[in-house]
């Protein structure tokens, strides 16, 4: 038994669930891993977090803010926040992606799916104010250094090289004149991995309670628009043609929003920066590790970048991107490209 196990081990029999069964429920990006533990009927979720690497402390955080809203956040069952180990409510396993993929599913399709997070995040941003909340700021500083992690971690897999240092300070500074559009409007509680993935159906609950809320630890304070583009441009799948539009339309009609035109751009310009950071994620998880899978939604992250540039009318990351990136370029990396040495995996926090 490794001293991890043994001190799992622990933890569980202190919450009174020793002598379950632990079994693998799901690894996400980072160094988190979720397991399913089993006794007599009973299940709940451990969160494994190695403290070293990863604090569960946002997670603590964050989970308490969105119940004070009165949305559904797993029950903290038992903590061992020196340890990194939490025991969670267990939500079951319909989330919206499976939900999705499921042949004989009647009663949730896509559009009520969707309405159903919209109608959440519309509530959210409507009640923020008078709700309060309190998270770090998703300012120009962390949103630039974001979309800089597809120069370090992804343009090396494609163009064969590193980004020259010149040409990385032009990406920057294009970026940097974007800021303004990226954080327009009062700030509001940004969970920043809404999507299908982390959004599940909890039946036997009511309204917005309806929809289980997960792997919201990195929340941040910034633009409304931001959970609502991370929703309908899914990195991972294509929306139904039509339902972004009637979505954004949806939205619109629950929010007091001061100049749409305005937030519309704020949308298209977080839905670029957010496609050229996951780029970057992708391209660390190849770089660094060979994990390939993910390369398959390179396509459609340029797709939703080149479409979200032009309609923020970002000129200075497009002319950027045709001189230094063109089309040839946007491609989907060899499977067998690695990312030299010199460059760090560390992700900024």
């Amino acid at each position: 038994m490794t001293d991890r196990n043994s001190e799992i081990e622990t933890f569980l029999d202190s919450a009174g669930w020793g002598g379950s069964t632990v079994a693998l429920l799901a690894k996400d990006a980072s160094y988190r891993v979720y397991h399913r533990v089993a006794r007599d009927g009973d299940r709940a979720v451990l969160m494994d977090a190695p403290p070293d690497l990863e604090d569960v402390r946002p997670f603590l955080d964050i989970a308490g803010q969105l119940r004070r809203f009165g949305y559904s956040v797993p029950a903290i069952l038992a903590e061992n926040v020196p340890a990194g180990l939490l025991l969670l409510e267990d939500f079951g396993d319909r989330t919206f992606t499976r939900i999705l993929a499921a042949p004989d599913e009647t009663r949730w399709d896509e559009e009520a799916l969707y309405s159903l997070a919209v109608d959440l995040l519309a509530d959210l941003h409507e009640r923020a104010p008078s709700v309060g909340f309190d998270a770090p700021p998703y300012d120009g500083g962390r949103l630039v250094e974001e979309a800089d992690r597809m120069l370090r971690w992804y343009a090396p897999l494609v163009l064969g090289d590193l980004v020259p240092e010149a040409d990385a300070a032009a990406y920057r500074a294009a970026w940097q004149a974007a800021v303004p559009a990226m954080t327009w409007g009062p700030n509001t509680l940004v969970l920043r991995d809404f999507h299908v993935d982390n959004l599940m159906i909890l039946e036997g609950r009511d309204g917005l309670a309806r929809c289980g809320l997960l792997d919201f630890q990195d929340a941040l304070s910034g633009s409304p628009a931001y959970d609502l583009v991370s929703l309908l441009q899914d990195a991972r799948r294509d929306l139904a043609p039509g339902l972004e539009a009637r979505m954004l339309e949806r939205y619109r009609a629950r929010r007091d929003v001061a100049d749409w035109d305005a937030f519309l751009r704020a949308y298209h310009a977080l839905g670029a920066q957010r496609a050229i950071k996951i780029l970057g994620q992708f391209g660390r998880q190849q770089g660094f590790f060979g994990r390939t899978a993910y390369m398959a939604h390179i396509p459609r992250c340029w797709a939703h970048i080149e479409r979200d540039l032009a309609r923020a009318e970002l000129h200075g990351v497009i002319a950027w991107l045709d001189r230094a990136m063109p089309a040839a370029m946007r491609a989907v990396p060899d499977p067998e490209s690695r990312l030299p040495d010199s460059v760090s995996p560390q992700i900024k926090r």
